[in-house]
């Protein structure tokens, strides 16, 4: 009986590894998405280097405060942020309606300022589709290679030991190790 269990269990985890490995193995990604200026823009557009991709509603922006703070850390002391591009995408879906598009568009705008990366919003629910899948109520972290391929996906509030898989993730794409920084 336990044996048994135990095989049922092993399928049942092998079935969901399978899932989101097909998920990390499938081909280079992309999305039109819209820029905080209304204008149309393609994910690949940054194509060439690792990106960092985050994707958030506005009531998970916090969420993953540590994971920002630390890549930001590490991205200055070990210039990672020259050789990824980081770049967030707001789901306003919920705001896609006069006049609260303009509003949340003004605020992303005030954002993008501020952090100096470029913030996408995305008014159509394009992540939270086939193929991405991305929840739509949460913070989404992905990784994806210099050809969009998806490398590394998470979602929720990141554990220590998820955000060093994902620095390992990105180490591996940059061809090293990124050692652990300080924590701000």
């Amino acid at each position: 009986m336990t044996a048994r269990i135990a095989g049922m269990l092993t399928v049942a985890l092998l079935a969901m590894n399978s899932a989101v490995a097909a998920e990390l193995n499938a081909g280079p990604m992309d999305a039109t998405l819209r820029g905080s200026d209304g204008k149309e823009v393609v994910l690949s557009r940054w194509r060439g280097k690792p990106v960092i991709l985050f994707y958030e509603d506005r009531h998970s922006t916090t969420l993953n405060s540590p994971f920002k703070e630390a890549l930001f850390a590490r991205g200055k002391e070990q210039g990672l942020l020259d050789v990824a591009w980081v770049v967030a995408v707001a789901n306003l879906e919920s705001y896609d309606f006069f006049p609260a598009r303009g509003i949340a568009l003004s605020h992303v705008r005030a954002e993008e300022k501020k952090w100096g990366i470029p913030i996408l919003v995305d008014l159509k629910g394009t992540l939270g589709a086939t193929p991405w899948n991305l929840p739509t109520k949460t913070s989404s972290v992905l990784l994806l290679d210099g050809s969009g391929k998806v490398v590394f996906r998470y979602s929720g509030r990141m554990k220590e030991e998820d955000m060093e898989a994902f620095f390992k993730a990105l180490g591996t794409l940059l061809g090293g190790e990124t050692p652990p920084g300080a924590r701000p």
